[in-house]
């Protein structure tokens, strides 16, 4: 009598689960090093960086992509673990670790999968943006909980849901708690304008001098309330001058929203400048904005380097 052969996605579905795991980790790794830098993520949307400096972007203080890194990195141990004892003597050992690895992952796979789902939903309801890397994510995590779903012969399967029905239910009522802040403040200023943190820096004649020029020569700063590049750049400037530059707000709720402007000009990052017609994207120097815009007033900045964001 032949023996019924084994469904591969039995015999491969953990060394995907490692693989899927492995990509997750490496992704949320070098989203947390840009958030920890205050770098810009490489993303064809402003949606990436946008998720990333809002309130949703932080939990506990510290970068959200670092609660996903320890999760992808827990999923990848559990799911290789077992493989690593090949030995004959140890076959018990490996028994015991496939056992309860499986059900740690299908508890993973839950939790991920209904976290990722809710920041969705903030994505599509609350941020209202595109982030690339938040939807990588979150097919990701449905990767990884239906292979564990499907990638093993579960004896009981009804105890099985009612684990999982457990498992995202917690989930959701501690991600809720943990965000409930956060939901509250944004429907608290749900009708007021948000702004940037107060200029530290003022202004000298140089800085006065350029921003009058910048405005008159029609020059255009695109920009949000909550980019820390476009903080910087108003640092550089200082308080005074910052006024009197053409500032185009790009997120509707910040102060004087004009998205439609910043739509129509296809805005990709935080802060672009228009001058003239030619662009440049990021916090810019005091003189190269004068070299780019023909500036031929005092270059004696003062604001040589913008201050540390609070």
């Amino acid at each position: 009598m032949r023996r019924r052969s084994t469904p591969w996605i039995h015999r491969w579905s953990r060394p995907l689960i490692g693989a899927i795991a492995l990509v997750g980790a490496l992704g949320t790794a070098y989203l947390t090093i840009v958030k920890l830098t205050g770098g810009s993520a490489a993303c064809p949307t402003g949606g990436c960086e946008q998720v990333l400096n809002s309130p949703y972007g932080s939990v506990f203080g510290l970068p959200l992509p670092l609660f996903g890194f320890v999760a992808y990195l827990g999923m990848g141990i559990l799911a290789v673990a077992p493989l690593l004892v090949t030995s004959e003597t140890n076959k018990e050992l490996r028994t015991t670790l496939e056992k309860w690895t499986w059900l740690l992952l299908f508890i993973g796979g839950i939790a991920m999968a209904v976290f990722s789902g809710y920041l969705m939903y903030i994505l599509a309801f609350k941020l209202k943006v595109l982030c690339l890397y938040c939807l990588a994510s979150a097919m990701l995590s449905l990767s990884l909980f239906f292979l564990a779903l499907l990638g093993h012969v579960w004896e009981d399967v009804g105890q099985l849901f009612f684990t999982g029905i457990v498992v995202g239910m917690i989930v959701l009522v501690s991600t809720l708690g943990v965000y409930a802040k956060v939901n509250g403040s944004s429907t608290a200023t749900s009708g007021s304008s948000l702004t940037s943190p107060p200029i530290t820096t003022t202004s000298g004649p140089a800085e006065l001098a350029l921003a009058k020029h910048l405005h008159q020569i029609g020059a255009k700063e695109y920009g949000a309330y909550w980019c820390p590049h476009c903080f910087e750049q108003k640092l550089l400037f200082g308080q005074e001058a910052s006024a009197i530059v053409n500032y185009i707000e790009c997120d509707p709720k910040g102060k004087n929203g004009r998205p439609d402007l910043c739509q129509a000009a296809k805005i990709e990052g935080f802060p672009t400048w228009d001058i003239k017609g030619q662009r440049l994207t990021g916090t810019q120097p005091l003189e190269t904005l004068a070299q780019t815009s023909g500036y031929q007033g005092p270059r004696n900045f003062k604001n040589v380097s913008p201050q540390p964001s609070p």
